[in-house]
């Protein structure tokens, strides 16, 4: 809630006005009646589904994936991301691409795939990725120290 998304799509506007090849997605809030319902994974074509939702009942033995009220949709959250991170993964490297990864945290690091698609993508020479961690609190999170902790990254803390 300190503003990481609005900042990421402030950036992502400012690059794709300039014409640089852009691609990704970004997390978004989703509210109902002034409240917070849960979150959506949108894409840069606008492509949109659910990452997560409130779930009405406290029972944790539908083995589903959750953070804190929410349920985590890995399906649908896959479906949308995961052809992206190929795609970007494909490109050639005459063409240096900018992918936008919002948010690399607790509810997306329920799917082994995207973690793996990530993993792949910062090891791919010619694409840059802008992308957002939370900042570390309770457990760390093993993808999101890794990449706190690697010489190629700059990390800047937003508050």
């Amino acid at each position: 809630g300190v503003g990481k998304t609005t900042l990421i799509q402030k950036v992502t506007q400012a690059l794709k006005s300039t014409g640089v090849p852009i691609d990704g997605f970004y997390t978004e809030e989703v509210r109902e009646g002034g409240r917070r319902t849960g979150f959506d994974v949108v894409t840069l074509s606008g492509k949109r589904g659910p990452l997560s939702r409130v779930s009405s009942d406290s029972s944790t033995s539908r083995r589903e994936c959750r953070v804190g009220q929410y349920v985590v949709d890995v399906v649908s959250f896959e479906q949308l991301v995961l052809p992206l991170l190929r795609n970007v993964n494909l490109s050639s490297d005459a063409e240096k691409k900018i992918c936008v990864i919002d948010e690399i945290g607790k509810m997306e690091l329920f799917s082994q795939s995207f973690i793996q698609a990530v993993r792949q993508t910062l090891t791919g020479s010619g694409t840059v990725i802008l992308g957002t961690i939370p900042i570390p609190k309770g457990k760390p999170l093993d993808l999101v120290e890794e990449i706190r902790s690697r010489k190629d990254v700059k990390v800047f803390n937003v508050s």
